[in-house]
């Protein structure tokens, strides 16, 4: 016992002073050395600053609506719901979802729907939508700013995020980044 006892005590005590110190303490070099010093993308828009990594509550009908959050778009409490895909109470949240997706956007059936315009993200605070889902919204975005509806689309293509280094992740499209340029068209 005594052979296996301090060969793992010896171990716990090297990964807790490298992930605690050494690892720590790399990460935070590596943030100081990027362009934002690790604080986040962040845009200005008029007198308002906001942070693109982070998500934010965009619901009126002549912006992209962002991906529902479970915290109320509260970065100080970053969460899910909790709650299981066989929750009734969870199931009756996503149908008034899709509902009110439905009736805000009339060319669109349910089964067009992406996920993630009824389902909050893990954190709560995604800030971006598959290009699908940014897509659909598109036809009431024009209709209600009386804009080209090939605009509306330009303007998605000319928002779209690679995956990272081209394998990592999905195309995305940042919302904020999107409504923000949605503004400046007029």
């Amino acid at each position: 016992m005594k052979s296996n006892f301090v060969p793992a005590l010896r171990l716990t005590f090297l990964l807790l002073v490298f992930f605690s110190c050494i690892y720590t303490c790399l990460i935070l070099v590596i943030a100081q050395l990027s362009s934002n010093k690790g604080n986040g993308e962040v845009v200005q828009s008029g007198n308002l600053y906001y942070y693109t990594n982070i998500g934010q509550n965009f619901s009126a009908d002549k912006y992209f609506n962002s991906r529902p959050s479970a915290v109320n778009y509260n970065a100080a409490g970053a969460g899910g719901s909790n709650k299981g895909p066989t929750n009734p109470e969870y199931l009756a949240i996503v149908q008034s979802r899709i509902d009110t997706i439905l009736i805000k956007n009339p060319t669109v059936t349910t089964a067009q729907i992406p996920s993630e315009l009824v389902t909050a993200s893990g954190s709560g605070l995604d800030p971006h939508l598959s290009v699908e889902a940014a897509e659909i919204q598109a036809p009431r975005i024009a209709k209600i700013r009386n804009v080209n509806e090939n605009t509306i689309y330009q303007l998605i293509q000319s928002n779209i995020e690679q995956p990272l280094f081209g394998i990592f992740g999905t195309t995305k499209v940042n919302v904020l980044k999107l409504n923000l340029a949605l503004d400046n068209l007029n």
